[in-house]
């Protein structure tokens, strides 16, 4: 089967005349009919070849709910299925499936042009636990909020349909289909609508490396696995081995189906590194090359941010220099340095990093490992980054893994100071990449974000709470970790929208506006050339001095992770230098009432747990 860029070619699909097309991939059917038990219904699929399965009829409405009946070829045993590439699970994964009009929504964003990914300000959300309602329809009432605070694009984690109606997402078992509990397809159609009114781009983390345990029935349809390869979390995704044709289509369809029929403007693809495949044309390379038809086609741009733990540059080349033309990565090393040097302790993957050195090393590099030797891997690792600019690369002081990944979910709040969380985000943004922010950061939300899950297997509940002991025994030698089945688990980490109004959050809102605010307004911050920066870490003081420039403007960024005040030589040509930022003011609940001047040999004296930021222009 050939991919249409113009439209979904798999599962059920109506047509302009309100015609069904059926096509269902089951190789290892010896006959399929697609059922409506409600309308005692049963109509036979023709065997089109390849594994496929077709029909077309007129028979099939809107919202009926059907499944699919598949005589096995060994055995002749009769199954029931709902359809793999289902829009709309209503009553779960164990449900039937829901025909679902993807024309039928009305769109009214015609005229959105999108948002350059150069100019992204990401603020990461997990729907359940981002407001109070956990849907949909309550993230919408809270675009306003983003927009005054300067997003410009919001990054939604998982919504693919899952068990329960509580999980992270990346236990997703139907890829097409739009969780129920959020709301269902219609109404993501409608937040993105709303978002591109408010000028906000929309990303969607995606999953395609691996499919969740509950719920997931693919096997009995085809070779949609392999035992080829291993992931941490389930089967891996045949890509590569007998079979895979179909499958890769199957993924393909999926990337396509979210920009074409729900509008999203980039997918974050998940763990990216646990995709394996060994065609001559990577998956990562054909969706990308998809994705690019259907820009054509659209004449709208579409990204694809991957997240990638290989510091392998192939991924993020374009696919004009051999490259799988990825758009852009997180680069999770930026964050395990930052941490390091605000005092994280050196447990598990942290224990490879240095603190300042390394930090100075990736506002350079992006990646700290660049081919040296990995102690936690107990081998070399990583590549250099060559001229590719700081728009590949995005970073943060946190994200719902490095947040999640802690044994109780820890934010950053509860593990330094209110001066140190002034500083990590000053580092995020003082950065020649793309910056992200986790839900309720901005305020120093102190409510965690634990790992949670409700699935309804007894054994399969006992496994993910061994599991997570022991996936996370690195980080946490005492104390219990959090039942991930457990509601109050779920409840714990929703985030406390009462706190932006209590003082020393409502100050920590109005310093991150600030960050956002000079972000934008500065070229030299905004300027993502990573040839226009230098980095110079002072490891005997855990300080850091950060050059920026684009054209005559300079920017200068500097850093104390220590505790004690510390005296820093820079440029005297900053000695008139206006502050753009000081973090040690009492504006911001700092200590000082004025920022330290540079004297005229050069010197300064550094507040503790503080940046300063410093502007010139030259002719």
């Amino acid at each position: 089967m050939e991919i249409d860029i113009r439209k979904r070619k798999i599962g059920l699909n109506f047509k302009e005349n309100g015609t069904a097309e059926i096509r269902l991939w089951a190789p290892l059917a010896a006959q399929v009919s697609i059922l409506i038990e409600k309308r005692e219904l049963t109509l036979a699929l023709f065997d089109e070849g390849y594994g496929y399965w077709y029909l077309q009829t007129d028979q099939i409405s809107n919202q009926d709910q059907y499944c699919f009946k598949i005589t096995t070829l060994t055995g002749g045993e009769i199954l029931k299925r709902a359809d793999p590439a289902s829009l709309f699970q209503e009553d779960g994964p164990n449900g039937p499936s829901t025909a679902f009009d993807l024309n039928a929504f009305s769109w009214t964003d015609a005229d959105w042009k999108g948002v350059s990914l150069k100019d992204f300000i990401i603020y990461e959300l997990h729907t359940g636990t981002f407001t109070p309602g956990g849907n949909f329809a309550a993230i919408e009432a809270k675009l306003d909020y983003l927009v005054e605070l300067g997003i410009t694009a919001i990054e939604i984690m998982p919504v693919a349909q899952f068990s329960g109606n509580r999980n992270w997402g990346y236990d997703g078992v139907f890829p097409f289909a739009v969780q129920n509990t959020y709301g269902g397809p219609s109404s993501l159609q409608h937040l993105v609508n709303a978002c591109h009114a408010k000028g906000l781009a929309v990303i969607l983390d995606v999953v395609y490396n691996h499919v969740g345990p509950e719920g997931n029935y693919f096997s009995d349809f085809g070779e949609y696995f392999t035992d080829k390869y291993h992931t941490p979390w389930g089967k891996a995704i045949n890509f590569d081995d007998a079979g895979c044709d179909a499958v890769r289509h199957f993924f393909i369809e999926n990337a396509l189906m979210w920009f074409r029929d729900f509008h999203i403007d980039a997918l974050r693809l998940d763990a990216v590194h646990a995709i394996k495949d060994l065609s001559p044309v990577h998956i990562l390379s054909e969706i990308k090359t998809c994705t690019d038809k259907l820009s054509l086609t659209t004449g709208r741009i579409y990204e694809l941010i991957v997240e990638l733990d290989l510091n392998d540059e192939r991924y993020i080349r374009d696919q004009s220099e051999y490259g799988y033309g990825m758009d852009a990565q997180w680069v999770d090393e930026f964050h395990h340095a930052l941490r390091v040097c605000t005092g994280q302790a050196k447990e598990g993957y942290y224990s490879d990093f240095n603190g300042v050195a390394d930090l100075a090393k990736s506002y350079r590099d992006a990646y700290v490992y660049t081919g040296q030797y990995s102690a936690h891997r107990q081998r070399k690792f990583g590549m250099p980054v060559q001229q590719v600019s700081g728009a590949k690369f995005i970073v943060f002081s946190q994200n719902h893994d490095q947040v999640g990944n802690r044994m109780l979910g820890e934010r950053s709040s509860s593990l330094v100071s209110f001066e140190m969380l002034k500083v990590m985000a000053g580092a995020v943004f003082c950065s020649p990449f793309l910056p992200l922010i986790f839900m309720g950061e901005e305020w120093a939300e102190t409510n965690p974000f634990q790992f949670f899950v409700s699935h309804s297997d007894e054994e399969l509940i006992e496994a993910v709470r061994k599991g997570r002991k022991a996936e996370f025994a690195d980080f946490h030698t005492h104390g219990e970790t959090p039942d991930p089945q457990a509601v109050a688990t779920f409840e714990r980490s929703k985030i406390d929208w009462k706190k932006t109004a209590e003082p020393s959050h409502k100050v920590m809102l109005s310093y991150y506006k600030t960050l956002i605010v000079l972000r934008k307004q500065f070229p030299a911050l905004a300027n993502l050339d990573r040839n226009n920066v230098h980095a110079e870490a002072f490891p005997d003081k855990n300080c850091l001095v950060v050059k920026r420039w684009k054209d005559s403007e300079e920017i200068l960024a500097l850093f104390n992770f220590s505790k004690q005040i510390q005296t820093l030589s820079i440029d005297p040509a900053f000695q008139q230098a206006p502050v753009l930022l000081d973090s040690a003011l009492t504006q911001w609940n700092g200590p000082s009432q004025e920022s330290n001047p540079v004297t005229a040999e050069g010197q300064i004296n550094l507040f503790s747990e503080s940046i300063l930021i410093l502007y010139k222009t030259h002719v």
